[in-house]
């Protein structure tokens, strides 16, 4: 399938006052989305919020179904969240509680805000948390954690994507050794959505989320999370409301499918908007954005790799959107400043956001550079230009 080029980047208003390279950070919505939220914002002032919360209840399941579409499950199996971290903490802190002695082993490349909430509960009780180690190129390395597996280990947690480093993690690998031992897997998927395929059944997971404001170009405060509906039953969430766990007949009675980690305060507009979000993503197909992000990043890299002082660091066989470099003698935030003042999006990204990784390779601080189907060659040429441009 082809990419109507023309189309997207007429729908995308952005696109004619910045050259975006920050994606995997924010995307650019296109109109659709943007109609959407301010659309229902409009009607809930007119006729009431609670009213046409009511009347959208529909339009908010058919988000959720084709949120389900997108990842290969079925519609209960998806819940509706306001952040990734929101969802990704909700599902860990349901998990049975780790005991003295137990075993949590996470990627090197694992999310910083994962991280933190992985070791807070590890160091209450005495559960240690272990580094997967990574083949040659920086990827995590299956056949290493086939052999960190025995009766201690409780989870095994994987950041798919890094958001330091363009490589792409062996995720559906890492699912099989998971799937034998019985081991409960999470997956953050945060930079993968909208960019490459997403099937959790090929991948094997327990538990996936991802965000709606990155690649599928939806609005911040929308994430989505997957978790597997034979896997519920394991869980406890550490708080109940009227829509996960309403009262009935003298005691709550909580939900049987994903929607045990919603809230029954939810924002429709934004949900409306991941919902057009999405459709618009599956319409052009993911496959189709997938190929075209890969020949879009793989061109970026070359032309940066050129730039005397400039190091790309990504590392991997397969690789995503992400291009992190630095540039030499100039700190990543002097290289963000300089680039927007040509009205140019980048990102300077600390240590904070994969600790493990960025210490491993000695980094405090990267410039990444994201690019998305919408990113046309020109503005390719025009980043490649401004940097060498700094170096001159």
């Amino acid at each position: 399938m082809l990419i109507d080029f023309a189309r997207i980047r007429a729908e995308t208003p952005g696109c004619s006052m910045v050259a975006h390279f920050n994606h995997s950070s924010c995307s650019l919505p296109p109109v659709q989305v943007t109609q959407a939220i301010v659309e229902h914002l409009q009607r809930e002032a007119l006729y009431g919020p609670g009213e046409m919360g009511v009347a959208v209840a529909e339009d908010i399941q058919a988000t959720r179904r084709a949120a389900a579409r997108l990842l290969n499950a079925s519609a209960e199996e998806v819940a509706l969240v306001g952040s990734g971290s929101q969802g990704w903490g909700l599902a860990f802190a349901s998990l049975p509680p780790l005991r003295s002695g137990d075993r949590v082993l996470v990627g090197r490349h694992e999310w910083g805000g994962n991280l933190s909430t992985i070791h807070q509960a590890a160091g209450r009780v005495g559960a240690s948390v272990e580094i997967i180690p990574c083949r040659d190129d920086g990827c995590i390395s299956p056949e290493a954690l086939a052999a960190m597996i025995d009766n201690r280990v409780r989870l095994i947690a994987l950041t798919w994507l890094p958001a330091t480093n363009g490589l792409i993690n062996p995720a559906a690998e890492i699912g099989r050794i998971a799937r034998r031992a019985g081991i409960p897997y999470f997956v953050d998927a945060g930079q993968a959505l909208g960019q490459i395929p997403v099937d959790v059944e090929a991948i094997g997971c327990d538990v996936l989320k991802g965000a709606g404001r990155k690649y599928l170009r939806g609005p911040r405060g929308t994430a989505l999370l997957y978790v597997r509906r034979s896997f519920l039953k394991q869980l406890t969430p550490p708080y109940l409301d009227v829509l996960s766990g309403p009262w009935v007949n003298g005691a709550p009675v909580p939900r049987d499918d994903a929607r045990l980690f919603e809230s029954g305060e939810n924002p429709f507009a934004l949900q409306l908007g991941l919902g057009a979000a999405i459709r618009y993503t599956l319409d052009i197909g993911v496959e189709t954005i997938r190929q075209r992000i890969d020949r879009l990043a793989g061109m970026l890299r070359a032309q940066l790799s050129d730039i005397p002082g400039v190091r790309v660091h990504d590392g991997g066989q397969e690789r995503s959107s992400i291009v992190a470099f630095t540039v030499e003698g100039m700190a990543p935030q002097d290289v963000r400043r300089a680039l927007a003042g040509d009205r140019i999006n980048v990102a300077a990204i600390a240590a904070a956001y994969t600790p493990l990784d960025m210490a491993s390779r000695g980094l405090a601080e990267i410039v990444r550079a994201s690019v998305s189907y919408l990113t046309s060659e020109e503005e390719i040429e025009r980043l490649v230009g401004a940097i060498a441009g700094l170096r001159s």
